[in-house]
């Protein structure tokens, strides 16, 4: 297990250096800093179809993938798309490693403090997974068990915030461990996004796991440092805009088979 742990983490270092190379340093803080440059670095997940995935060819895809294609595009620059993980989006954005963020960042006022949101382009529901012969119908029903979780989450976060020391929390470093946790019986529910879960207890549906209730309708926002307010008001223009002529929507229908879905603005 541990060899197999080395491996994967090298190999994960490995893309995350290729992912790097070629990008400049993403220390632009205005818009024309950005044009100037003319190249801008986006952090995207890959582990979070259809989000983010690898595609055949190993390149990233997905919505994300293709709505922070469309921003280089409307900005007429290069975009050099770098891998994250869903604990390190802050980090690499914060220590400059990133220009920016279309990740499935769910908008929340605790991550507020840290970076600046955009108005919401996408939107992704947060469900209870467990198994059919386990009653867990609301938050409550979760006290007294182990819930897995991707670390650093919306899920992670209304959980302890909402259950605190009630609940045993188990949190995993990606989605695709924290779906096998419950399938091994590592813990008895988890806090995932619905579409992805849905996905992988069809094709995994020996243990009899079932959606329990929607934990939350999460709206996510691109993501910015919190001194790049230049940059913060193309964002918001940007996605006002795409979402008004039918781009975004587009992408969405290709992607997830349905219309984009109403999305609050602030």
């Amino acid at each position: 297990m541990r060899i197999w742990n080395y491996a994967a983490g090298l190999i994960f270092a490995l893309a995350l250096a290729f992912g790097l190379a070629g990008a400049v340093p993403a220390n632009a803080q205005t818009v024309d800093e950005i044009i100037s440059r003319g190249s801008i670095n986006i952090g995207v997940l890959v582990d979070l179809p259809p989000y983010g995935i690898l595609n055949a060819q190993q390149e990233p895809d997905g919505y994300d993938i293709e709505v922070a294609k469309l921003l280089g595009k409307y900005l007429g620059v290069k975009v050099n798309l770098v891998q994250l993980t869903s604990p390190n989006r802050i980090p690499f954005l914060v220590t400059n490693k990133v220009d920016l963020i279309v990740a499935t960042f769910g908008v929340t006022p605790e991550r507020a403090k840290q970076v600046l949101f955009s108005i919401p382009y996408s939107a992704i529901e947060n469900v209870i997974f467990g198994p059919k012969d386990k009653a867990i119908k609301s938050i409550a029903d979760l006290k007294g068990l182990r819930v897995g979780v991707p670390r650093g989450t919306v899920q992670d976060v209304i959980l302890t915030s909402t259950l605190g020391n009630d609940v045993k929390m188990a949190r995993f470093d990606d989605d695709p461990s924290t779906y096998q946790a419950l399938l091994t019986g590592q813990v008895d529910a988890i806090a995932e996004t619905g579409l992805t879960g849905d996905e992988f207890y069809a094709k995994n549906p020996g243990p009899g796991i079932e959606r329990k209730f929607i934990l939350l309708q999460q709206p996510n926002g691109i993501t910015m440092r919190k001194d790049q307010w230049n940059l913060h008001q193309w964002v918001n223009t940007f996605v006002y805009f795409v979402k008004n002529n039918g781009e975004l929507n587009t992408i969405h229908e290709k992607w997830f088979h349905k219309p984009l879905p109403n999305l609050p603005t602030f």
